[in-house]
């Protein structure tokens, strides 16, 4: 079983900066890919960021120029600086992990448990 755990939520003015942590930790082989997922209510979890084992990024259009996704790889852990928060950036905030338990094994995925994020107008 592999455990993402998130932490760097929290209330921010609009303008703001945050950023996310998330620590992957179980049984890893490798990590193909970590991402940011939101999901404000009522409505559908969109991906916010993702970036690959390579550390290509990948970004929503609504964040790209604001947001900066990363990872280090020795550490299994992804973060997401967060700059010039919008109210609309408001919403919980998961990270995802597409992971491997041997070599050339399948990949399996994992969700954090989520953190809240709150930009105040």
């Amino acid at each position: 079983q592999v455990q993402l755990v998130e932490s760097g939520g929290g209330l921010v003015q609009a303008g703001g900066s945050l950023r996310l942590s998330c620590a992957a930790s179980g049984s890893i082989f490798s990590i193909d890919a970590m991402g940011w997922y939101r999901q404000a209510p009522g409505k559908q979890r969109d991906l916010v960021a993702s970036i690959t084992s390579g550390e290509n990024p990948n970004y929503a259009d609504s964040v790209k120029g604001r947001f900066t996704i990363s990872r280090d790889n020795a550490k299994n852990t992804v973060y997401l600086q967060m700059n010039s928060l919008k109210p609309e950036d408001t919403a919980v905030y998961y990270c995802n992990a597409k992971y491997r338990r041997k070599w050339s094994g399948p990949a399996f995925g994992s969700w954090g448990q989520g953190t809240q994020v709150t930009v105040s107008s």
